[in-house]
């Protein structure tokens, strides 16, 4: 491929659906919170199907679990998996010279092989292809679909601390990555921030800092606390967005969100994030974190009225899914508007 064979749309350019995948209890960090992280991912695809359908990814052995959550109000695809990131396991949709929808498989290597096994999950996304009948391209890289994000125009952003961390690609150079990148995603500009939240087990995934919020405009989640780790990193990131242009050439717009108060899980900070929200048609599902939170939490739903007044703001709770190490966008990956096949049990 060469640039320009693919566009990767905006999140929020029209769905046809979204795709999720079911948590499998072995595979968590605190298996004995399944039943409430059970309850957070039904929560989540509650709040979906109000505005476009679901395809749920589910194991055999799980199916009555998931009916019981959700009856027949998804479609269940029934595909073997280790774990539940939608986001970082299943194919990037997108276009490619002629308009038609094609989807960028991705290596997979569990965030640097931080969980194993990951084997079913390598093997997930052409097993969706498969079912979907959309065209498999395999680009030569160890990517996780929450490192980048897309303007839909030609600029991807992400973060040197995940993109460029030897434990996914450890003999390719920054250059040779740029250059993956603009031949598979048809990345014009590629903006660099240095790193993500701390305390973020993802290396650094981009869907936690920033994400555009259309061309031209993005939004960062930002810390006013000097003895915060995030203080320095998010004023970092604030200099290089507040000096960088897009594929297009515009200086960019930076609206900031101040991040909710720290908090820690059995010893351990938790990455919360409002940035780790999900478009949907029409909507944003956005997870909150309550307690000590709430004026926080509602602070995030405000602005992202005042930047999104067209769509429809939909609080949930993150708090159970965090704990897991991510949030709503973590879990989810939307199919483009232009497929028009049906999902179907299988």
């Amino acid at each position: 491929m060469t640039e320009d064979r693919f566009r990767m749309p905006g999140e929020w350019e029209k769905h046809s659906r979204t795709i999720l995948e079911w948590p499998v209890r072995e595979s968590m960090i605190w298996p004995d919170n399944y039943e409430a992280v059970k309850r957070a991912y039904a929560q989540v695809i509650e709040a979906i199907i109000d505005f476009e359908k679901v395809s749920l990814v589910v194991n055999k052995s799980d199916i009555d679990s998931a009916k019981a959550c959700l009856g027949d109000r998804v479609d269940y695809l029934l595909i073997e998996h280790d774990d539940a990131w939608a986001r970082d396991n299943i194919p990037t949709f997108g276009y490619d010279l002629d308009g038609n929808l094609v989807a960028l498989n991705w290596k997979f290597n569990a965030w640097g092989e931080k969980y194993k096994p990951y084997d079913l999950d390598d093997l997930v996304g052409e097993k969706i292809l498969r079912v979907m009948n959309i065209k498999e391209i395999k680009p030569p890289l160890v990517l996780e679909g929450g490192s980048i994000h897309s303007d839909g125009e030609g600029t991807i952003l992400t973060t040197k601390q995940c993109l460029l961390n030897k434990n996914r690609n450890p003999h390719m150079s920054r250059e040779e990555i740029e250059k993956i990148l603009s031949e598979y995603l048809g990345a014009k500009k590629i903006i660099w921030l240095d790193e993500g939240l701390d305390g973020d087990e993802t290396d650094g995934h981009i869907d936690n800092i920033a994400c555009f919020a259309k061309p031209g405009v993005v939004l960062i989640q930002t810390c006013d606390d000097p003895e915060d780790p995030n203080y320095q990193i998010t004023k970092d990131s604030l200099d290089v967005l507040n000096e960088s242009v897009d594929a297009k050439g515009r200086k960019l717009q930076v609206i900031e969100i101040p991040q909710p108060p720290m908090r820690a899980y059995k010893g351990k900070r938790l990455t919360l994030s409002y940035l780790n929200f999900y478009f949907v048609n029409g909507g944003i599902i956005l997870p909150v974190f309550g307690d000590d939170a709430r004026q926080s939490d509602a602070k995030a739903a405000l602005i992202l009225r005042e930047v999104f007044p067209d769509r429809k703001i939909v609080p949930v709770g993150g708090l159970e899914l965090v704990k897991e190490g991510g949030n709503v966008h973590c879990i989810t990956q939307q199919v483009p508007a232009d497929w028009k096949g049906e999902s179907k049990e299988i």
